[in-house]
């Protein structure tokens, strides 16, 4: 007998359970005693694999049925893993006998001199072998092309290997087996029946990869088109309806237009309509409709060829329109819009094409338009300010943008942000906002809304001095006067505090517009980049 996990002994008793012979029992006289022992016999041949245990030594009996009686096969050193498999799985003679005669996953054992030891059914039947004829052989006489003698020498596995057997492939995987640390032989087995299976196994795992991908950039598109619309700061009930609108409609190509007052945050729907939509992929194109002159309205929207005027780009350029082929186009203050500039535009909403200045190739795009206005639209329409017909075109969806007046109860998210986003920009640290400053700042009227809080707090983080924001640091910034507040009487014959709301709004603008390019030391770009506003309306409004 050999030493190891091998063969340690042998035994066959009669019917009645005595021993007529046995081999490799002298070591240990105990199981010569068990093995006489006709109910342990009985019990054993039931479950054909049974484990001996005792306190200075256990083995593994293979029991089975003969004519002369009982069969016994005795290995010694099997592993703790063996073992409990064999207590604990009353039918693990069943899963060895499956594993090894599994039609669908054939199996070839070698030693550690490469002779085979053992061929599965299928396996023999494949190779046109009789039972048993290649026990013995030489591995590479009996499977072509085998590699088990390679990694017997390497130690090392091969998984999910080609390997051609005749006209046929086989998807092999060749494992060394060790005992105590040494290969003493090895296993092959076919995964499956041939590289057909596994490609149709990739191909499904293609697939499924693709619909996880598909239904990750969707979740990664939602969350993205998310952020834009938490970038509308706010958890008022005016707040969350605005939401619930961009929602519902920002998957629909239909237009939409955004009305609210200066300073609301109009473009910030505009930009959560364009990311929640179909479109977001392509391009959100940004036009401030007040600001188009009218000499070069059309070569702004709509482009121009080559060598079409003097001082042309000699390429030609891309207008508005085209430039937001398959994406969206923002019309912001569409409502200043001049009504010469208005018929233009009505003829592109209605034909979508478009035909550069100087060209004469007309060009279909495709974009969704959304708009934005602080005007009351329909008051121009009456005093013949804004075309009825274009009304239509731009408004099928409305979307009104509440005033900061009408959701007070929004300051305290406003105000901390703001403050985040001044403390990273100027890499100072960032306030604590007094429990005083947001009663302070929800008493005040807000005639430019959000636009006019950012500034005003804007300052007052500049001249904030300790780590806490409070309404003393408002000293000095322009103080507006609630239309509820009691007012001075004015002199016989004077209307002071009559004017209009046009004319309050037109004159925190200009108050905002100069304080700004004070703060910025009358640099223009940095002062429009900061109320976000072009320069070209920033000029207009300094020259108004």
């Amino acid at each position: 007998m050999t030493d190891g996990s091998a063969l340690k002994g042998l035994a066959i008793a009669d019917p009645k359970g005595k021993l007529i012979f046995k081999s490799g029992l002298d070591e240990d006289k105990r199981l010569a005693l068990l093995l006489g022992d006709p109910d342990w016999l009985t019990e054993a041949a039931q479950a054909r694999l049974k484990p001996i245990l005792f306190t200075d030594a256990r083995y593994t009996a293979l029991v089975t049925r003969i004519e002369a009686g009982t069969l016994v096969l005795l290995f010694k050193g099997v592993s703790d893993t063996v073992l409990t498999f064999f207590t604990n799985v009353d039918f693990a003679f069943d899963i060895i006998e499956h594993i090894l005669t599994d039609p669908f996953d054939a199996m070839a054992v070698v030693d550690a001199r490469d002779r085979l030891v053992y061929i599965s059914p299928v396996h023999e039947k494949f190779f046109g072998l009789r039972p048993g004829e290649g026990t013995g052989r030489p591995v590479k006489q009996v499977i072509e092309n085998t590699r088990l003698p390679h990694v017997i020498r390497s130690g090392v596995a091969e998984i999910g290997q080609i390997q051609r057997m005749g006209e046929r492939e086989r998807v092999v995987s060749r494992h060394p087996i060790r005992h105590d640390g040494k290969v003493v032989g090895a296993i092959g087995r076919v995964m499956f029946k041939g590289p057909q299976q596994v490609e149709a196994l990739s191909k499904r795992i293609n697939v499924l990869e693709k619909q996880i991908a598909s239904y990750k950039s969707e979740s990664d598109e939602q969350r993205k088109g998310e952020t834009f619309l938490s970038a509308i700061i706010g958890k008022s009930a005016a707040i969350e309806r605005v939401r619930d609108l961009i929602r519902k409609v920002a998957p629909l190509d239909v237009p939409v237009l955004v009305q609210g007052e200066s300073g609301t945050g109009k473009e910030l729907v505009a930009q959560a309509l364009h990311m929640l939509s179909p479109r977001h992929k392509s391009r959100l194109v940004t036009v401030n409709a007040a600001a188009l002159p009218l000499t070069l309205v059309e070569a702004e929207l709509f482009g121009y060829a080559a060598g079409s005027f003097t001082g042309a780009d000699r390429n030609g350029r891309a207008g508005k329109f085209e430039q937001a082929d398959k994406g969206t186009i923002f019309l912001d203050e569409i409502g200043d819009m001049p009504l010469e500039v208005q018929s233009k535009l009505l003829r592109v909403l209605q034909d979508r094409v478009v035909e550069r200045v100087g060209g004469d190739k007309p060009s279909q795009v495709d974009f969704r338009l959304v708009s934005a206005t602080n005007r009351d639209l329909e008051d121009f329409v009456e005093r013949d300010r804004f075309r009825l017909d274009l009304y239509y075109r731009i408004s099928p969806i409305c979307i009104p943008m509440p005033s900061l007046s009408e959701r007070l109860e929004d300051i305290p998210l406003l105000v901390e942000h703001f403050l985040t986003d001044l403390s990273a920009r100027y890499q100072r640290p960032k306030p604590e906002a007094d429990e005083v400053l947001f009663d302070f700042l929800m008493d005040r009227p807000w005639p430019g809304n959000i636009r006019e809080l950012r500034h005003m707090i804007e300052r007052a983080f500049v001249f904030c001095e300790g780590d806490r924001l409070r309404p003393d640091d408002f000293r000095g910034l322009p103080v507006q006067q609630s239309p509820a507040s009691p007012v001075s009487s004015p002199e016989p014959g004077a209307q002071r505090g009559m004017g209009t709301l046009r004319d309050t709004l037109e004159q925190v603008e200009r108050n905002l517009i100069a304080e700004t390019l004070n703060l910025f030391g009358g640099n223009k770009k940095r002062a429009a980049e900061h109320l976000g506003i072009s320069r070209s309306y920033l000029y207009k409004k300094i020259e108004a």
